[in-house]
């Protein structure tokens, strides 16, 4: 990777993404861009271009004056914003994704890399370690564009020979940017509730176990993945990949032993079913053996890191 474009850059992930590959890279060789102006100053140190993945034409601009080789293509609707409007889900996620792969494809892109969910999965699938190869039914628009997306990557590989790779996420915590519309959101949500107020109303119920992940795990694993020699991928755009899975209630109970005071309500919403229709933990073998896959955090290390960050982020008054 020479040059660098990121999609969604100022999303969950792509903010603390595009730091790691400045970081990594050079700060003038990771192009961020988003369909909103920059309003990070972690961000203010590279060039940042407001551009929209349903017009590509800035994009392509861009990628040609910048001789652009990889893409991480991050712009994307969640899950519970996507249930509100599944159209616009689907132009978004399906649309845009087109746009990119049809983009790398004709202006010389070598790599693009763009994630998946464990979204993919419907209540059929197996609860437990759900394995890499398993039916993909899923109840969600942003599950049916996942799924596609994970399928049409594959058809460029095959077709084309386009170097694009994926990682099946499961919930995201981050200490940096807030989520956007997700089933897993409570999982951050939590912790600011809990430095501000000691106290948090879960929208899923006490035992909604999911399959979760710490940010600079997951940063970690998307910059692996990126890097993994491409002869050695017997998979490419849908790989599992996991850290640790919990509930509500076992999480809060991980936080009263930082926070003893600590107090936790549940009052599920619609967000419940979609909870309800995906994996509890996930078998990622496939991503272990492939490119060495590992994660660093579990849910106690995590939790401790960010609770320390989140609560000198209050006393500072930027929370």
């Amino acid at each position: 990777m020479k040059k660098i474009l990121v999609t969604g850059a100022l999303g969950q992930i792509g903010s603390e993404l595009t730091v790691a590959l400045r970081q990594k890279y050079g700060e003038s060789n990771v192009i961020a861009t988003d369909v909103r102006p920059n309003n990070k100053a972690t961000l203010a140190n590279g060039p940042f271009h407001i551009a929209d993945v349903c017009n590509p034409g800035t994009l392509a601009e861009i990628v040609n004056k910048e001789k652009v080789d990889t893409i991480f293509h991050l712009a994307a609707i969640l899950s519970a914003r996507g249930e509100k409007d599944p159209q616009f889900c689907w132009n978004i996620n399906m649309g845009g994704l087109m746009n990119i792969l049809e983009l790398a494809r004709t202006n010389g892109v070598k790599e693009v890399v763009t994630p998946s969910s464990m979204a993919v999965w419907g209540p059929n699938a197996p609860q437990f370690n759900t394995p890499q190869e398993s039916a993909l039914k899923p109840t969600t628009m942003y599950g049916v564009t996942k799924v596609c997306g994970e399928r049409v990557c594959d058809y460029y590989v095959q077709k084309y020979g386009l170097d694009c790779r994926g990682l099946r996420y499961p919930g995201i915590i981050s200490s940096e940017t807030l989520p956007g519309g997700g089933t897993t959101d409570y999982a951050v949500e939590i912790f600011y509730d809990a430095v501000k107020t000691h106290r948090y109303s879960c929208f899923l119920s006490a035992e909604s176990t999911l399959p979760m992940m710490y940010m600079p795990d997951c940063i970690h694993a998307t910059i692996s993945l990126a890097e993994a020699e491409f002869k050695n991928l017997k998979h490419h755009s849908d790989f599992n990949v996991a850290a640790f899975s919990f509930n509500p209630k076992e999480l809060a109970e991980v936080i009263k032993k930082f926070m003893p005071d600590f107090q936790i309500e549940y009052n599920p919403d619609f967000r419940q079913a979609i909870a309800d229709s995906w994996p509890k933990s996930i078998d990622d073998s496939a991503a272990r053996e492939e490119w060495n896959w590992k994660p660093k955090y579990d849910i106690e290390t995590m939790t401790k890191d960010m609770l320390e960050i989140l609560t000198k982020k209050h006393a500072a008054g930027l929370i």
